[in-house]
């Protein structure tokens, strides 16, 4: 049977990990190799890894961060920052990496998507849309570490990266990104539905339970987090940290296979 993923996500600025606010003020808190390392011990589902400077700065992917990263990674790794080629795609594929994310060069040439799929296989392909709440209700598509906005449909575009062979997506909510205050449960329901791919949210997880609520609603799903995995008490104190097993499968007990049983009968 099919199981929830609980992902880390790290971001990568100035070859540090570092963590961001609404995509803000990004806080350095370590190395990112370490990061990896304690996260290996942990057994996590899988790990992405997001360099944010590289679209930003039009710079190629920083392939000897990911060679080290692939290297040390025992879990599922999903690499993303500067990919814009299905040539580059490859090479990263080459180091070790399962998945590679693509964000802006989605939005700006969408016919990439199928042109990588193509090439290294649906399920390697994950977009990430970074989506931040209109003023008068509804979302908004940004890019460039959410500087750029996107006039896309976000339900269309959705539709039409499933269409053209992505694998996977990733929807980034910017308005909770690192509040620590919840899911936006809304913007999940609105995205569930529309499409049968592996869908992942992200943005805004305070603890775990707010993970169980996702996972409640949902069911089988990516829920990823930054802040939850890297900081520890209300003071933010950095401290890599992910559910043991016991704590996973408590999570589960609790908030998905009731569910999943109900919905089998």
């Amino acid at each position: 049977m099919l199981h929830p993923r609980i992902i880390p996500c790290l971001l990568i600025h100035n070859k540090g990990l570092v963590k961001t606010t609404n995509f803000k003020d990004p806080k350095y808190v370590g190395d990112p190799i370490n990061a990896v390392k304690i996260f290996n011990e942990k057994e996590v589902d899988e790990i992405i890894i997001v360099d944010i400077d590289a679209t930003r700065k039009g710079a190629e992917p920083d392939y000897r961060l990911i060679e080290k990263l692939a290297y040390e990674c025992r879990m599922p790794l999903c690499f993303g920052g500067g990919i814009k080629t299905p040539e580059q795609a490859q090479r990263i594929f080459g180091l070790g990496v399962e998945k590679i994310s693509i964000s802006s060069i989605a939005l700006e040439r969408p016919e990439i998507v199928g042109e990588i799929a193509e090439q290294v296989g649906n399920q390697s392909v994950v977009v990430v849309l970074d989506v931040k709440k209109k003023l008068f209700g509804g979302y908004e598509i940004y890019t460039h570490n959410g500087s750029q906005k996107k006039s896309v449909n976000l339900l269309e575009f959705v539709q039409t990266l499933e269409r053209l062979g992505a694998g996977e997506i990733v929807i980034n909510s910017i308005d909770n990104d690192g509040m620590m205050k919840g899911f936006d449960l809304k913007l999940i329901e609105l995205i569930r539905d529309k499409i049968s791919l592996p869908l992942t949210i992200m943005g805004g997880a305070g603890d775990i339970q707010d993970v169980g609520k996702v996972i409640n609603e949902h069911g089988i799903i990516g829920v990823a987090a930054g802040s939850i995995f890297v900081f520890k008490g209300k003071y933010r104190a950095v401290l890599i940290n992910y559910p043991t097993s016991m704590e996973k499968l408590d999570l589960m007990n609790q908030y998905f296979y009731p569910k999943w049983r109900t919905l089998k009968k």
